[in-house]
């Protein structure tokens, strides 16, 4: 009979996240045991416990989020302005609801009401416990007579939309044109958003907040309209800083 090799390739074993995390901790807990410990060397290790943690938390965000991002559609813009057609908060909260779930995303806001107006904060958590989050400061909108009370709500309703659609790099489209303007819109390059955001911060309270209420972000600026806001912003700064 022909002899049979017994011999069989040696498998790579897979070190999982929890076998990782149970390693250090036990060492911890070997350490705590001895009385001779090194408290500086336990602060170390306690130290070194949480860049492990925060390190594989952000690696988990970010896979999660890249395949998140794969299956976010854009929003049908069906709620209506004098100025033109937006998605409402409610259609993006329900179209992305079940994909934020199913990728262990959760999101949840923060409102804070400033001498300038309403910040509103978008926070998104992940399951491994990572999170991100954006703000936006924005004054009352006093549009249409409305009240305090009104007006509140419509800033704080329209902060919510902006953030989330920030936080998860959402896009929205016209309803009747089946998303055809929105792809033809050129935007600006990265240079020149980036030469927005730093006028941008250099201008005064009122401008910056002009300014995202008009775009949002400088990232969102159609490129017909960079030479003419860039002369504007460089306006303001120029002026701003004549005050000064």
């Amino acid at each position: 009979m022909p002899r049979q090799s017994s011999t069989t390739a040696a498998k790579p074993v897979a070190v999982s996240k929890s076998e990782d995390h149970s390693a250090i901790i036990q060492v911890i807990e070997r350490a705590a045991l001895n009385p001779d410990v090194d408290i500086d060397k336990m602060e170390r290790l306690l130290q070194m416990q949480e860049r492990v943690l925060d390190r594989q938390a952000l690696m988990s965000y970010s896979a999660a989020m890249a395949a998140m991002q794969t299956e976010l559609p854009s929003i049908e813009e069906r709620g209506r302005t004098n100025n033109g057609q937006y998605a409402t908060l409610e259609d993006i909260v329900d179209t992305v609801r079940p994909i934020l779930q199913r990728h262990g995303f959760a999101v949840s806001f923060r409102i804070q009401t400033q001498e300038r107006g309403i910040q509103v904060t978008g926070v998104l958590m992940h399951r491994e416990g990572h999170r991100e989050e954006t703000s936006m400061l924005l004054p009352a909108d006093v549009s249409g007579s409305k009240n305090a009370v009104q007006a509140f709500g419509s800033s704080t309703s329209y902060g919510k939309r902006y953030v989330l659609c920030a936080l998860l790099n959402i896009t929205t489209r016209g309803q009747d044109d089946n998303g055809l303007s929105a792809a033809t819109l050129k935007l600006v390059t990265t240079f020149q958003a980036a030469q927005i955001k730093k006028l941008i911060a250099d201008c005064p309270a009122a401008t910056q907040e002009w300014f995202a209420g008009k775009y949002g972000d400088a990232g969102r600026v159609p490129r017909n309209d960079f030479d003419k806001l860039r002369a504007s912003l460089q306006k303001r700064v120029k002026s701003s800083r004549s005050h000064h």
